[in-house]
């Protein structure tokens, strides 16, 4: 299964659903420096206090500031639609 969204640039984005799979994270790690930072995506193994990384993802500073942008604007949007009732679609 195949899902082709559309994002704000209007380019297509392929996702084979099948193959990339959704990693649930419950714990992040910021690593910062002036030429940019990686986040390694963490899941807490059980009742212990061991954390797995399942992602790391690095990019420049100006590339950051832009996500945490974005994502603070979708965040906002999403919950003035749940105050609302308004039917999310995505």
């Amino acid at each position: 299964m195949a899902d082709n969204t559309p994002n704000p640039e209007g380019m297509n984005v392929n996702v084979n659903l099948d193959t990339t799979p959704v990693l649930y994270t419950d714990n992040v790690s910021l690593t910062i420096n002036q030429d940019g930072l990686v986040m390694d995506f963490m899941q807490k193994l059980g009742p212990t206090n061991q954390l797995r990384i399942v992602a790391r993802i690095g990019m420049s500073r100006d590339h950051a500031k832009k996500l945490y942008k974005v994502l603070g604007d979708q965040l906002k949007l999403v919950e003035g639609q749940v105050q609302t009732g308004k039917t999310i679609r995505n």
